[in-house]
């Protein structure tokens, strides 16, 4: 088998009626010795004969080695970096946003294998989430931990860039930023309690997208509550608990 770097990635020259596992080996760049692999990581529960033949098996492999491997990448790329900008970092690479949007920028979407429930739909982040960490666990499973890793520095990289080049940038403006890409909208903060004298108030702000209220945080003055309420956002989106908690004045 050729290693997946001499394969040229997003050869989408094959005709759309194409054999879907053929034009997916085109479009990601690696030949699979074991086809059945692919077939399970495109494969989603509506699509299946029984469970054990989707890619939810594979998805909870592939979601521990894309892990493991943006881990140590950080590690290693950033060698001055705390604890907790790495652990930000990963927490946006691996969300199940960035997941659903390389699937997108490769096209997983037109070659899944679904039930008729879902054809003709537009796939949820999940279900393309799911399917990119599934194809990391086949790559892994028919090449080996190298395949696995070019897979990743291949397809993923890119978005630590984007992640790490964010670090510095106030939660509000990387909460909008999250939400303009992925849901054309901004999102907006509401006042939920406040307490406190006139002179020394503290205000309660939850911040909504798309109609979607997440966690309020607390603040001495408005604009912290709503950074706090940003953070919060930030974090239920990427499925992690709220990173400040309902306690009055935070």
């Amino acid at each position: 088998m050729p290693p997946i770097d001499d394969i040229p990635a997003g050869d989408t020259a094959l005709t759309p009626d194409a054999d879907p596992l053929e034009r997916c080996q085109n479009k990601i760049g690696y030949r699979f010795r074991d086809v059945d692999l692919l077939r399970n990581a495109l494969t989603h529960a509506s699509g299946a004969d029984h469970r054990l033949s989707s890619n939810e098996r594979l998805e909870f492999l592939g979601d521990a080695i894309l892990g493991a491997n943006v881990c140590e990448i950080l590690y290693q790329r950033y060698p001055s970096y705390l604890e907790g900008d790495l652990t930000r970092i990963k927490s946006i690479v691996v969300s199940r946003q960035t997941c659903a949007r390389i699937s997108r920028k490769l096209g997983l979407e037109d070659d899944l294998i679904v039930g008729k429930g879902m054809t003709g739909s537009r796939y949820p982040s999940s279900v393309l989430s799911d399917v990119l960490e599934a194809l990391i666990a086949a790559v892994f499973l028919d090449g080996g931990s190298e395949a696995a890793r070019n897979f990743i520095h291949r397809h993923v990289v890119p978005e630590i860039d984007e992640a790490e080049e964010g670090l510095g940038e106030n939660y509000k403006s990387q909460l909008q930023q999250l939400t303009q890409r992925e849901y054309g909208s901004t999102p907006t903060y509401h006042l939920i309690d406040e307490q406190g004298p006139d002179h020394s108030k503290c205000f309660c702000i939850a911040a909504r997208v798309s109609g979607q209220q997440f966690a309020p945080a607390w603040g001495r003055n408005k604009k912290e509550a709503e950074q706090r309420a940003a953070a919060n956002a930030l974090c239920q989106m990427n499925d992690e608990p709220p990173l400040y908690d309902m306690g009055t004045g935070g």
